[in-house]
């Protein structure tokens, strides 16, 4: 008997079996900060590497994979993200493909990436969002497929030694949750599931740029966002709590409200042109008020210049701040964007010279470790 109901209960069955099996394998993979750096299973990433006299230890290097768990509950939308061989979308494909291409991210050095549970925009920036991507019901409860697909690429990145900055929310999709108190229910619901799942590779992100002037509820917005950020840290498991932190929009240094509660910093770096500007916002972070030691990490520059010997990513990694990629299309006049990391349908391969450049000079800072 092979009817579409007895292949959904053996897929069904089989899950289960693999969710059960999770759950009874011990973390691989624990993410810890000493001062100004990252640790992993206790010792420094990157442990002993420099590069061109700047010191790489202690460093995370990352990408904005935020898709890897999209899709679009909007019936009117979900066209839009159609696979050009099939015609259609499919998150699970989505999913799968990711997962497909983590080893390869992590052999050129890669060790940690972005996700949201809202993603972010699958056209690289957009005015409006009416597509429905979000993990989060209007009351702040979970989808249970959203957190299935967020649950299988944090286990596949424990096994292979890396860490996920897991965002929350994101502007655009923040107003799918009905109001503050829905907002502060899904922060308490996922750091709960995090928790409870047992990660260890795991970096909060609350929300995407909290400061980008398009959030619809006012405790996401910057000057109310550490209440969010300390919200987090209530939550604890056998006497373990996540680090958290929340970014910023493009050229902005992080304000003394977040920098007090903060475990690590994060800063974006989209629109700033002048390398030399990147190594300036760091210095300037150090000097924010509350400022204490702690790691400082761009997870999102849309500057590239690889080839080159100034260029975000090196002035980043001159103040000893880690240094996060951001590729929505394959080049800034081409009209094809189906091969940048943030737009639907992705591929995650390294599949692009702009993709090559970012993985190669990664992998030359690094050693690919």
């Amino acid at each position: 008997m092979n009817s579409p109901a007895s292949r959904f209960a053996r897929l069904t069955a089989a899950l289960m079996l693999t969710c059960n099996a999770w759950s009874q394998t011990p973390p691989q993979t624990t993410v810890t900060i000493q001062g100004e750096d990252f640790h992993i299973n206790g010792k420094p990433t990157y442990e002993g590497q420099t590069w061109k006299g700047h010191r790489i230890e202690g460093l995370l290097m990352n990408s904005r994979m935020v898709q890897g768990t999209f899709d679009d509950l909007n019936p009117e939308t979900v066209s839009m993200w159609a696979y050009p061989d099939t015609g259609k979308w499919d998150a699970e494909r989505n999913v799968r493909e990711f997962i497909a291409a983590m080893p390869e991210w992590r052999a050129h050095g890669m060790l940690s990436f972005t996700l949201n549970l809202q993603g972010g925009s699958p056209q690289g920036y957009s005015s409006k969002q009416p597509w429905h991507n979000s993990a989060f019901e209007s009351d702040g409860s979970l989808r249970p497929d959203f957190m299935t697909r967020t649950e299988r690429i944090l286990r596949r990145a424990d096994e292979l030694g890396m860490v996920v900055i897991l965002g929350y929310y994101y502007f655009g999709q923040d107003e799918r949750l009905k109001d503050e108190d829905a907002v502060k229910q899904g922060v308490d619901n996922a750091t709960q599931w995090v928790l409870e799942k047992g990660f260890l590779n795991v970096l909060i992100e609350v929300n995407n740029e909290c400061n980008v002037n398009k959030y619809d509820h006012d405790i996401l917005k910057a000057d109310r966002v550490h209440e969010l950020i300390e919200r987090v840290k209530t939550h604890t498991k056998d006497g373990r709590r996540l680090l958290v932190g929340t970014s910023y929009g493009g050229g902005t240094v992080p304000k003394p409200n977040v920098v007090r509660v903060s475990d690590f910093l994060l800063m974006h770096g989209n629109g700033v042109k002048k390398p030399e500007r990147i190594a300036e916002m760091v210095r300037l972070a150090r000097k924010v008020e509350g400022w204490r030691p702690m790691p400082i990490l761009f997870n999102e520059d849309d500057h590239f210049d690889f080839e080159k010997p100034a260029n975000n990513f090196v002035s980043a990694v001159s103040e000893h701040a880690s240094w996060g990629y951001f590729d929505f299309r394959t080049n800034a006049k081409s009209k094809d964007i189906s091969k940048g990391y943030q737009s639907v349908p992705v591929d995650w391969g390294i599949s692009s010279e702009r993709k090559q450049g970012f993985f190669n000079l990664m992998k030359e800072m690094t050693g690919g470790k």
